[in-house]
């Protein structure tokens, strides 16, 4: 420890402290590794010419229509909780190393998990919201339905497309 203006610093573990002292900045590298890995599985959902494995192979039914209308729209994704979880853990080991004492170390523990857990939540909701457009279909048949999508194909209103329902509701363009 050192004192510096009536203040005392503890400084960062030395390399004479136990192995597991030493090992705890590695484990809280790994904590942040794994935040961002799980956290990156929350992201935005990929664009409508994206599909999953279960998607292929499977027969789907397509009608046709025309884009009566469209507008912007926010997006905003469930949460898991996991960012939360994952800031709450490597919030509790990086405070951890706060103080010099047990007591202060577990204090400083709880602090950092509650500071954690709150940085990874909102993280994990900044991940899972985006940008899509609410598209208003005449659908041939004289019903009219709304779907939102990303606009990956630039759809204008007056537009003809394929309405494919199939593992969900997809807009096409259709040729001609």
């Amino acid at each position: 420890m050192q004192r510096f203006r009536g203040v005392t610093v503890t400084s960062l573990p030395a390399p004479g402290l136990p192995p597991w002292r030493r090992l705890a900045g590695s484990a809280l590298v790994l904590a942040a590794i794994v935040l961002v890995a799980a956290l990156s599985g929350c992201a935005a959902p990929p664009p409508n010419s994206t599909y999953g494995g279960y998607g292929v192979g499977r027969a789907a039914q397509v009608s046709y229509g025309t884009i009566v209308s469209m507008r912007d729209v926010n997006v905003q994704g469930p949460s898991s909780g996991i960012g939360a979880l994952g800031g709450a853990a490597a919030g509790g080991v990086a405070g951890s190393f706060i103080g010099g004492d047990p007591r202060t170390n577990i204090l400083g523990a709880i602090g950092g998990a509650l500071i954690g857990g709150i940085a990874g939540s909102a993280v994990e909701g900044g991940l899972a919201s985006g940008q899509a457009v609410e598209f208003i279909i005449r659908v041939d048949d004289g019903q009219t339905i709304s779907v939102v999508q990303s606009n990956e194909y630039h759809f204008v209103p007056g537009q003809r497309i394929a309405i494919i329902r199939g593992d969900h509701l997809r807009l096409a363009p259709v040729a001609g």
